[in-house]
């Protein structure tokens, strides 16, 4: 039968990029081939001269059995030469190079060493793109003079698919390169900001000991968790806690600050917009909870959140689906639902302010997180912990340390912002104390007017009308220090607190350690 060129460029193009996967794009080429040539083997190379070698991409024949994919062949300086002085006159190079023996020049030497044949013969077509030389295709016989010119002609016919099939296997692997380099470097920096951002968790041990306990009993779950408490006491942290110790640990944290985002633009933050839903919606636009899907989303002041975009986040914690703004289709969305506020959602939905229908889909796990006040026996761990992180961000050269008498100083102040207050209270008394010289203490003088103020100010125990009564723990806990007072931190004995408030000794320590006051010699 009369050869046919057009058949042949036809056949051959469609087993070529017969398949994304070079190897069996290789195979299926080597078993069409074998119908019109003797070939035994079939492989694409390029040259890397970075590593001095030949890397095979893709390969497929018996002739090759010594031979894997992505295998690397070391070069001599001799067939380094020989590469490089062709890239060098590229034009000068034929389409197709027929070799009736395997050892005829330095590079075919070291592949046949590779390969394991002492005989044989190949045919290279060299791929080139817009005068770019990518790399070869070289087709193999065990049989020395098994190719002529016919073949070499036939071969030629089929340059265009292979460096067609060969230039985009060679952008998938940089593709796949690069995801991974972007992959490591978001795990690294998830690393780097999860200790920038002063996520350990200082006083869990001691007045956070109940919250560490209920995050490690909600963590390992998919649960929805409702962080409460005054601002500045933590509650990102506890949130981050919370995902880093989960099994979602490894996917995103997406955190919303809700009182931040206007109203208009609430919807398309959250739930994203599909492209023309409004003027300047130009292309599509994922939410936050598409980015969170796999991980956990922290609704910071969800209480902020507008009646529109309640009901939406309903759906999401109701069905796990959302809408994008201007979209009909649902989309399916994985996430973890961490949520927190200061304000008293309960009281806002019996005032119509916040729905009722979200508040208990939210309230499935609460914690509150305890005032400062109410844990003042954590203050120097965090003093101390704020000193070394400041020291870091700051750059100090040497570590600066309290005065005498400073911690009590803090421990006599109330703390009405938190945790917050106290880290900008430690940034602001290490700057003075570094600007006067390398040995000055910080001694937290500006405290002095705000520690008598704290003495003279009175809190009503009683909470004024219409607001949430103060919680049992901290009326005791309240008690317990008004009596210690009295004693003068005496805990045992006829005159100690225990006796007054007709509890055994070992009672009262650990219900003192349970709400984080100090006795003993943590009290002095």
């Amino acid at each position: 039968m009369k050869f046919n060129e057009h058949h042949f460029f036809h056949e051959g193009t469609l087993r070529i990029c017969s398949s994304l996967d070079i190897n069996e794009a290789a195979k299926q080429c080597y078993e069409f081939l074998r119908a019109y040539m003797p070939l035994e083997g079939i492989d694409l190379n390029i040259y890397e001269p970075e590593l001095r070698s030949i890397r095979i991409i893709a390969l497929h024949g018996g002739i090759l059995k010594n031979m894997v994919a992505d295998q690397l062949v070391p070069l001599t300086d001799g067939s380094i030469d020989f590469i490089e002085d062709k890239l060098a006159n590229l034009e000068e190079v034929d389409t197709v190079v027929v070799a009736n023996r395997l050892d005829d020049t330095p590079v075919a030497r070291e592949i046949q060493k590779g390969i394991g044949l002492t005989m044989g013969s190949y045919m290279v077509l060299h791929l080139v793109i817009k005068g770019e030389k990518l790399g070869v295709a070289v087709i193999y016989s065990g049989r020395e003079n098994a190719f002529t010119k016919k073949h070499a002609d036939m071969l030629a016919l089929l340059h265009d698919p292979f460096a067609i099939a060969l230039s985009n296997a060679l952008r998938y692997r940089e593709v796949v390169r690069l995801q991974e380099m972007l992959n490591d470097d978001n795990r690294f920096l998830r690393r780097e900001l999860h200790q920038i951002s002063g996520d350990e968790i200082v006083g869990q041990n001691f007045g956070l000991s109940e919250v560490m306990e209920m995050v490690r009993q909600v963590s390992a779950l998919d649960s929805s968790v409702l962080l409460l408490g005054e601002t500045g006491v933590g509650k990102e942290v506890v949130a981050n806690a919370i995902h880093y110790s989960s099994p979602r640990s490894s996917g995103p944290l997406v955190k919303v600050n809700c009182g931040a985002i206007p109203e208009t633009i609430m919807d398309s933050e959250l739930f994203g917009h599909e492209k023309g839903a409004f003027t300047g919606a130009l292309a599509r636009k994922r939410g936050r909870f598409e980015r969170a899907n796999g991980g956990t989303i922290f609704l910071d002041e969800v209480a902020e959140l507008p009646p529109a975009a309640q009901v939406r986040l309903l759906r999401v914690l109701q069905t796990k689906e959302i809408e994008r703004v201007g979209g009909s289709e649902p989309v399916q969305v994985n996430v973890r639902i961490i949520a927190a506020t200061h304000r008293n959602l309960e009281q806002m939905v019996k005032d119509g302010r916040f729905r009722g229908d979200l508040w208990f889909r939210l309230n499935v796990f609460p914690i509150t997180i305890p005032p400062l006040r109410l844990r003042k026996a954590d203050i120097p761990a965090l003093v101390a912990h704020f000193i070394e992180r400041k020291t870091r961000q700051m750059n100090l050269a040497h570590t600066l340390v309290p005065a005498p008498g400073a911690l009590e100083k803090l421990k006599n102040y109330d703390w009405p912002g938190n945790v917050r207050e106290l880290e900008n209270a430690v940034e602001r008394e290490m700057i003075r104390a570094y600007a006067k010289g390398p040995d000055q203490p910080l001694t937290f003088s500006d405290f002095a007017w705000q520690e008598n103020e704290a003495r003279n100010a009175t809190r009503a125990d009683a909470p004024p009308a219409g607001e949430k009564p103060l919680p049992l723990e901290l009326v005791i806990g309240r008690h317990i220090k008004e009596v210690m007072g009295q004693t003068g931190g005496k805990v045992q004995g006829e005159d100690g607190a225990a006796a007054l408030l007709g509890l055994h000794p070992s009672t009262l320590r650990a219900r003192m350690r349970k709400l984080g006051i100090p006795f003993g010699r943590e009290a002095n």
